[in-house]
């Protein structure tokens, strides 16, 4: 499957990455390129806890992320 993740600057300069259709998938990194790589394992991290569970990965909801131009304040 293919989750969607979300990628935000944080107020030190790093990365903040969350998964929404994955309730609680956080993690950072100092850079893109490792927010993408930390985020990868903390979602492979969160579909192994939840099969030791006996749950289901949950089927991805969102379909698409997109930059979008607001008008100009």
């Amino acid at each position: 499957m293919i989750y969607e993740a979300v990628f935000e600057r944080a107020g030190d300069g790093g990365v903040w990455a969350y998964v929404p259709d994955l309730s609680g998938c956080t993690s950072w990194g100092k850079t893109l390129d490792e927010a993408l790589e930390n985020v990868r394992e903390a979602i492979g991290l969160w579909l192994e806890n939840a099969r030791a569970a006996g749950e289901q990965a949950p089927r991805p909801a969102t379909i698409a992320a997109m930059a979008i131009e607001g008008p100009a304040a």
